[in-house]
């Protein structure tokens, strides 16, 4: 993303000019913090106030850290001789860094899986069969009975046809489509739950409250989410993500399988079952835990920055009067009165 487009995407975002949006941006990568920015530097960005400064800085740093990983993700799939335009395309239009992640899930370098294992055996031609889906006549023990290798560790054609449905299953589990669609369906009806892990546990009186807990994913309060981890983390609570998988594996299998006449149908069903059980659900389940962890810590956060401010504008002498002046040469001297409940009566600038 070039500077200019940078400026206008922030620009457009926060309903901000471009030359304020711009010359904040300069001064940030200047090494400008920004109460400085807000306090010393009003003329230069507009008049922008320490929110909108901030907001600034968290958008340019999220846009340039997606900028950042579509680059590297860019050069990882060109290097493995995969880059298409079209999938070019795809990864330069992804606006957010998870559609970028689930578009790179099928060429990022992975642990040595069951589909790898199947692969280096010799099964993919069987797999590409049973996902074209386009056999419909003898059987999947008459498919996969040229595949029998014993040299290759495949003794039968069972092992064969179970090796690609390995390869299936891993297909299915990197579809960004699919993926996004378990997402958003355990989002919008799964549940967190927790139970005692561990009843001798010297901390359980403590997590009591989340001894049989359930509440809906969407509808969990940050100070649950982070009472869960600390309970979890104490090794008392177990938290699982918890939603309707046999509706979902019903859902991808509607996806995934295109002509019920094939001879292979009964394994992509089972591909489907074993991708999301296997691989794509504890993958959901993490990310949608660390979004939560990390929303209840931005929430902690924002409520101890509201406490700390209530406690900064409290009357600083109980009883009086009370005169400021903050110094200042170029910008001149501000003058502040408070009346004895803190409340601000009157202020001016002097010179």
């Amino acid at each position: 993303m070039t500077e200019a487009a940078l400026v206008s995407a922030i620009a457009e975002a926060l309903t901000l000019s471009p030359a304020s949006v711009s010359a904040t941006i300069k001064l940030i990568d200047g090494g400008a913090t920004v109460p400085f920015i807000a306090r010393y530097r009003q003329e230069v960005t507009g008049r922008l106030d320490e929110e909108q400064i901030r907001a600034v800085e968290d958008r340019l740093a999220s846009l340039r850290a997606l900028a950042d990983r579509r680059a590297t993700i860019l050069a990882s799939v060109e290097a493995q001789g995969k880059l298409t335009a079209e999938l070019r395309v795809q990864f330069e239009s992804a606006a957010t860094m998870q559609v970028l992640e689930d578009l790179y899930l099928p060429y990022r370098p992975k642990r040595r899986t069951r589909a790898m294992a199947a692969r280096e055996r010799g099964l993919e031609p069987l797999a590409d069969r049973m996902w074209d889906q386009q056999t419909t006549s003898g059987t999947p023990e008459t498919w996969a009975a040229p595949f029998v290798d014993p040299e290759q560790g495949v003794l039968s054609a069972q092992d064969a046809l179970a090796g690609a449905q390995d390869i299936v299953a891993e297909r299915i589990a990197d579809d960004a489509a699919i993926r996004s669609l378990v997402r958003e369906r355990t989002l919008a009806t799964g549940e967190l739950v927790s139970t005692i892990k561990d009843a001798k546990a010297p901390d359980k009186a403590t997590f009591e409250t989340y001894a049989d807990f359930r509440a809906p994913i969407g509808r969990l309060k940050p100070y649950q989410t982070l009472a869960l981890n600390r309970g979890e983390s104490a090794g008392v609570l177990r938290v699982e993500v918890a939603v309707d998988e046999m509706a979902l594996v019903d859902r991808i299998a509607r996806r995934v399988v295109r002509n019920r006449q094939s001879v292979f149908t009964l394994f992509l069903e089972a591909a489907a079952l074993d991708g999301y059980g296997r691989l794509i659900a504890p993958a959901i389940a993490r990310e949608i835990r660390a979004t939560l962890t990390e929303s209840a810590d931005r929430h902690a956060i924002e409520v101890f920055a509201q406490n700390l401010r209530h406690l900064l504008l409290q009357p600083p002498v109980a009883g009086k009067t009370i005169l400021g002046l903050d110094p200042g040469f170029v910008s001149g001297c501000k003058v502040t009165v408070i009346d004895p409940t803190g409340k601000r009566l009157v202020g001016t600038t002097i010179y």
